[in-house]
Protein backbone atom coordinates (compact mmCIF):
# COMPACT_ATOMS: atom_id res chain seq x y z
CA UNK A 1 0.00 0.00 0.00
CA UNK A 2 0.89 3.32 -1.03
CA UNK A 3 1.67 5.52 2.42
CA UNK A 4 -0.64 8.65 2.45
CA UNK A 5 0.98 12.45 1.53
CA UNK A 6 -0.16 15.07 3.50
CA UNK A 7 0.58 18.39 2.29
CA UNK A 8 1.24 20.31 5.55
CA UNK A 9 2.67 23.06 3.34
CA UNK A 10 -0.64 23.57 1.95
CA UNK A 11 -2.86 23.01 5.46
CA UNK A 12 -0.50 25.76 6.68
CA UNK A 13 -2.05 28.74 5.18
CA UNK A 14 -5.82 27.61 5.96
CA UNK A 15 -4.70 27.08 9.67
CA UNK A 16 -3.23 30.51 9.90
CA UNK A 17 -6.22 32.00 8.22
CA UNK A 18 -8.68 30.13 10.94
CA UNK A 19 -5.99 31.06 13.86
CA UNK A 20 -6.29 34.39 12.83
CA UNK A 21 -9.98 35.10 12.01
CA UNK A 22 -10.49 33.39 15.92
CA UNK A 23 -8.23 35.64 17.24
CA UNK A 24 -9.17 38.65 15.70
CA UNK A 25 -12.98 37.89 16.62
CA UNK A 26 -11.96 37.47 20.06
CA UNK A 27 -9.87 40.54 20.62
CA UNK A 28 -13.13 42.05 19.00
CA UNK A 29 -15.52 40.73 21.15
CA UNK A 30 -13.34 41.53 24.67
CA UNK A 31 -12.93 45.42 22.81
CA UNK A 32 -16.58 45.70 22.71
CA UNK A 33 -17.48 44.56 25.84
CA UNK A 34 -15.04 46.20 27.91
CA UNK A 35 -16.75 49.33 26.25
CA UNK A 36 -20.13 48.29 26.76
CA UNK A 37 -19.12 47.82 30.78
CA UNK A 38 -17.51 51.40 30.55
CA UNK A 39 -20.62 53.27 28.91
CA UNK A 40 -23.04 51.34 31.26
CA UNK A 41 -20.79 52.54 34.25
CA UNK A 42 -20.78 55.83 32.93
CA UNK A 43 -24.59 55.78 32.04
CA UNK A 44 -26.38 58.59 34.41
CA UNK A 45 -28.33 56.36 36.95
CA UNK A 46 -32.14 56.08 36.80
CA UNK A 47 -33.04 57.57 39.89
CA UNK A 48 -31.06 60.26 42.35
CA UNK A 49 -28.75 59.19 45.23
CA UNK A 50 -31.01 57.01 48.25
CA UNK A 51 -30.60 59.16 51.28
CA UNK A 52 -32.48 56.95 53.51
CA UNK A 53 -30.47 54.19 52.71
CA UNK A 54 -27.26 56.34 53.58
CA UNK A 55 -29.20 57.18 56.86
CA UNK A 56 -29.20 53.75 58.03
CA UNK A 57 -26.01 52.52 56.88
CA UNK A 58 -24.50 55.64 58.88
CA UNK A 59 -26.45 54.68 62.00
CA UNK A 60 -25.90 51.08 61.74
CA UNK A 61 -22.15 51.12 61.35
CA UNK A 62 -21.50 54.68 63.30
CA UNK A 63 -17.89 55.28 64.38
CA UNK A 64 -16.31 55.58 68.10
CA UNK A 65 -15.94 59.66 68.25
CA UNK A 66 -12.85 61.35 68.97
CA UNK A 67 -11.40 59.19 72.38
CA UNK A 68 -13.84 57.36 72.66
CA UNK A 69 -13.36 53.13 72.73
CA UNK A 70 -16.44 51.70 71.20
CA UNK A 71 -18.76 53.58 69.32
CA UNK A 72 -22.06 54.64 70.81
CA UNK A 73 -25.12 52.57 70.65
CA UNK A 74 -27.93 53.02 68.75
CA UNK A 75 -31.18 51.78 69.80
CA UNK A 76 -33.18 49.63 67.61
CA UNK A 77 -36.23 51.55 68.13
CA UNK A 78 -34.15 54.35 65.53
CA UNK A 79 -33.03 51.88 63.63
CA UNK A 80 -36.40 50.32 63.03
CA UNK A 81 -37.38 53.68 62.36
CA UNK A 82 -34.72 54.47 59.65
CA UNK A 83 -35.25 51.01 57.89
CA UNK A 84 -38.82 51.82 57.76
CA UNK A 85 -38.79 55.14 55.94
CA UNK A 86 -35.83 53.42 53.89
CA UNK A 87 -38.80 51.15 52.64
CA UNK A 88 -41.16 54.11 52.11
CA UNK A 89 -38.62 55.32 49.53
CA UNK A 90 -37.95 51.84 47.93
CA UNK A 91 -42.04 51.94 47.67
CA UNK A 92 -41.97 55.07 46.04
CA UNK A 93 -39.07 54.13 43.52
CA UNK A 94 -40.71 51.05 42.45
CA UNK A 95 -44.07 52.64 41.43
CA UNK A 96 -42.20 54.74 39.56
CA UNK A 97 -40.57 51.67 37.68
CA UNK A 98 -43.62 49.96 37.37
CA UNK A 99 -44.97 53.14 36.13
CA UNK A 100 -42.51 53.51 33.59
CA UNK A 101 -41.72 50.43 31.77
CA UNK A 102 -44.54 49.58 29.53
CA UNK A 103 -44.32 53.14 28.73
CA UNK A 104 -40.21 52.77 27.82
CA UNK A 105 -40.42 49.26 26.22
CA UNK A 106 -43.67 50.72 23.58
CA UNK A 107 -40.93 53.70 22.39
CA UNK A 108 -38.01 51.20 22.05
CA UNK A 109 -40.01 49.00 19.90
CA UNK A 110 -41.08 52.07 17.90
CA UNK A 111 -37.40 53.49 18.10
CA UNK A 112 -38.29 56.69 19.66
CA UNK A 113 -35.60 56.20 22.64
CA UNK A 114 -32.64 54.67 22.39
CA UNK A 115 -30.78 51.39 23.83
CA UNK A 116 -29.07 53.93 26.01
CA UNK A 117 -32.16 54.75 27.91
CA UNK A 118 -33.64 51.42 27.64
CA UNK A 119 -30.01 49.64 29.93
CA UNK A 120 -30.38 52.87 32.44
CA UNK A 121 -33.94 51.58 33.13
CA UNK A 122 -32.59 47.62 33.32
CA UNK A 123 -30.08 48.83 35.84
CA UNK A 124 -32.47 50.50 38.07
CA UNK A 125 -34.64 47.48 37.87
CA UNK A 126 -31.39 45.68 39.23
CA UNK A 127 -30.58 47.67 41.68
CA UNK A 128 -34.39 47.66 43.11
CA UNK A 129 -34.71 44.17 43.24
CA UNK A 130 -31.34 43.93 45.37
CA UNK A 131 -32.50 46.87 47.02
CA UNK A 132 -35.82 44.75 48.17
CA UNK A 133 -33.70 42.04 49.44
CA UNK A 134 -31.17 43.66 51.39
CA UNK A 135 -34.69 45.62 53.35
CA UNK A 136 -35.94 42.09 54.08
CA UNK A 137 -32.74 40.71 55.45
CA UNK A 138 -32.29 43.78 57.26
CA UNK A 139 -35.58 43.80 58.65
CA UNK A 140 -35.54 40.18 60.03
CA UNK A 141 -31.94 40.62 61.60
CA UNK A 142 -33.83 43.40 63.53
CA UNK A 143 -37.06 41.47 64.43
CA UNK A 144 -37.58 38.04 63.48
CA UNK A 145 -40.44 37.65 60.68
CA UNK A 146 -40.78 41.64 60.22
CA UNK A 147 -39.37 41.22 56.43
CA UNK A 148 -42.81 40.43 55.80
CA UNK A 149 -44.44 42.87 56.90
CA UNK A 150 -42.33 46.13 56.34
CA UNK A 151 -43.32 46.76 53.19
CA UNK A 152 -47.10 46.52 54.00
CA UNK A 153 -46.08 49.16 56.60
CA UNK A 154 -44.16 51.22 54.35
CA UNK A 155 -47.07 51.56 51.37
CA UNK A 156 -49.54 52.60 53.73
CA UNK A 157 -47.67 55.35 55.38
CA UNK A 158 -46.08 55.63 51.80
CA UNK A 159 -49.99 56.03 50.53
CA UNK A 160 -50.80 58.35 53.93
CA UNK A 161 -47.99 61.12 52.84
CA UNK A 162 -49.18 61.31 49.53
CA UNK A 163 -52.49 61.59 51.06
CA UNK A 164 -51.09 64.88 53.26
CA UNK A 165 -49.50 66.00 50.65
CA UNK A 166 -52.25 66.53 48.22
CA UNK A 167 -54.60 67.79 50.94
CA UNK A 168 -51.40 70.58 51.49
CA UNK A 169 -51.56 71.29 48.12
CA UNK A 170 -55.66 72.08 47.80
CA UNK A 171 -55.54 73.79 51.56
CA UNK A 172 -52.54 76.19 49.84
CA UNK A 173 -54.78 77.43 47.44
CA UNK A 174 -57.99 77.88 48.98
CA UNK A 175 -56.58 81.71 49.40
CA UNK A 176 -55.84 82.03 45.64
CA UNK A 177 -59.24 80.52 44.91
CA UNK A 178 -61.40 82.62 47.24
CA UNK A 179 -59.80 85.71 45.91
CA UNK A 180 -60.59 84.27 42.33
CA UNK A 181 -64.25 83.83 42.92
CA UNK A 182 -64.54 87.10 44.35
CA UNK A 183 -63.48 88.41 41.38
CA UNK A 184 -65.71 86.56 39.70
CA UNK A 185 -68.68 87.02 41.50
CA UNK A 186 -67.49 90.39 41.41
CA UNK A 187 -67.89 90.46 37.71
CA UNK A 188 -70.82 88.52 37.51
CA UNK A 189 -72.61 90.78 39.53
CA UNK A 190 -71.67 94.34 37.38
CA UNK A 191 -72.57 92.01 34.51
CA UNK A 192 -76.20 91.18 35.57
CA UNK A 193 -76.50 94.93 36.93
CA UNK A 194 -75.89 96.05 33.69
CA UNK A 195 -78.32 93.87 32.05
CA UNK A 196 -80.78 94.64 34.37
CA UNK A 197 -80.31 98.58 33.80
CA UNK A 198 -80.74 98.13 30.01
CA UNK A 199 -83.54 96.13 30.62
CA UNK A 200 -85.21 99.00 31.72
CA UNK A 201 -84.03 101.58 29.99
CA UNK A 202 -85.09 99.74 27.20
CA UNK A 203 -88.64 99.15 28.84
CA UNK A 204 -88.63 103.14 29.23
CA UNK A 205 -87.69 103.61 25.89
CA UNK A 206 -90.51 101.32 24.48
CA UNK A 207 -92.93 102.77 26.53
CA UNK A 208 -92.92 106.52 25.85
CA UNK A 209 -92.77 106.02 22.47
CA UNK A 210 -96.13 104.15 23.12
CA UNK A 211 -97.45 106.63 25.16
CA UNK A 212 -96.59 109.53 22.19
CA UNK A 213 -98.21 107.48 19.62
CA UNK A 214 -101.41 107.07 21.50
CA UNK A 215 -101.36 111.15 21.77
CA UNK A 216 -100.89 111.91 18.66
CA UNK A 217 -104.02 109.21 17.69
CA UNK A 218 -106.18 111.16 20.40
CA UNK A 219 -105.33 114.61 18.85
CA UNK A 220 -106.54 113.27 15.62
CA UNK A 221 -109.77 112.21 16.35
CA UNK A 222 -110.35 115.07 18.82
CA UNK A 223 -112.61 117.49 16.40
CA UNK A 224 -114.63 115.14 14.61
CA UNK A 225 -116.07 114.39 18.56
CA UNK A 226 -116.42 117.80 19.56
CA UNK A 227 -117.98 119.33 16.22
CA UNK A 228 -122.09 119.69 17.02
CA UNK A 229 -124.08 117.09 15.26
CA UNK A 230 -126.89 118.40 13.06
CA UNK A 231 -130.58 117.41 13.87
CA UNK A 232 -131.86 114.74 11.57
CA UNK A 233 -135.42 115.84 10.16
CA UNK A 234 -136.46 113.70 7.41
CA UNK A 235 -138.91 115.56 5.40
CA UNK A 236 -140.78 112.19 4.61
CA UNK A 237 -141.42 111.84 8.48
CA UNK A 238 -145.28 112.70 9.13
CA UNK A 239 -145.70 114.88 11.98
CA UNK A 240 -147.81 113.72 14.85
CA UNK A 241 -152.16 114.57 14.59
CA UNK A 242 -153.18 116.69 17.48
CA UNK A 243 -154.78 115.10 20.45
CA UNK A 244 -158.93 115.58 20.18
CA UNK A 245 -160.12 118.02 22.30
CA UNK A 246 -162.14 116.49 25.30
CA UNK A 247 -165.61 118.23 25.23
CA UNK A 248 -166.24 120.87 27.75
CA UNK A 249 -169.57 121.52 30.04
CA UNK A 250 -170.72 124.50 28.18
CA UNK A 251 -170.24 122.89 24.66
CA UNK A 252 -173.61 123.17 22.84
CA UNK A 253 -173.33 119.42 21.82
CA UNK A 254 -174.23 118.12 25.75
CA UNK A 255 -177.57 118.78 27.60
CA UNK A 256 -176.59 121.23 30.90
CA UNK A 257 -177.29 120.44 34.36
CA UNK A 258 -179.60 123.06 34.85
CA UNK A 259 -181.91 120.91 32.07
CA UNK A 260 -181.39 118.02 33.73
CA UNK A 261 -183.31 119.66 36.98
CA UNK A 262 -186.58 121.01 35.21
CA UNK A 263 -187.13 117.66 33.57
Amino acid sequence: MFPIQVDWMGLALPFAYLIVLSGSLMTFSSIYRKRKATQAANLEPWFGPHLQRDIYLSLLHMEPENGDEKAPKVPDSVLKAALLRRAVEDINRLVQVRTAKQAIASLLQKGSVGDDLWQRFQRAEKEMENELRDVVMEANGLAPNWGQFIFQSANEIAVNTQFRTKLGDIQGKVVSEREWWEKRRAAIESDLVKEVDEDAAETASTGKSASEDDAVLVEAGTPAAAAPSAPATPAATPSKAPAPETPSADSPGTPSKKKKAKK
